[in-house]
């Protein structure tokens, strides 16, 4: 009789489960509190042409209440939301203090589907 048994065990199938998306309710008015505002950089201007978009977002702002502000501010449904915590920075100062720390921020990039567009200004 062997330790390990002589029959092998069936592998379970794997069932492709279908994510129903997250929505959170926003009150009126907060979705600007939660989109503080557009991510104006080299790399976000590039990125705008093939449909992603970045925003100044608070720290504590999750995926769902982003997708529902910017689809309460600019009527579009966002397929994709990346956040990113970028942290602060040491940087010397220019007078006798020596060492100063900058702010830390967040940003969301919103993936929009082919076709859609957020016009700013």
């Amino acid at each position: 009789m062997a330790l390990f048994g002589t029959t092998k065990k069936e592998k379970k199938e794997k069932v492709a489960v279908k994510r129903r998306a997250r929505t959170a309710a926003l009150t009126s008015g907060a979705a600007h509190e939660i989109i503080l505002a557009p991510w104006f950089s080299e790399k976000a201007l590039i990125a705008t042409e093939k449909g992603v978009y970045a925003f100044a977002v608070p720290p504590r702002a999750t995926k769902a209440e982003i997708a529902s502000a910017i689809k309460e501010i600019y009527n579009v449904e966002p397929k994709k939301i990346r956040v990113v915590n970028l942290p602060g920075k040491r940087k010397m100062m220019r007078t006798k203090r020596g060492i100063g720390q900058r702010a830390a921020r967040t940003k969301a990039y919103v993936y929009l589907n082919a076709g859609d567009s957020i016009q700013f200004a």
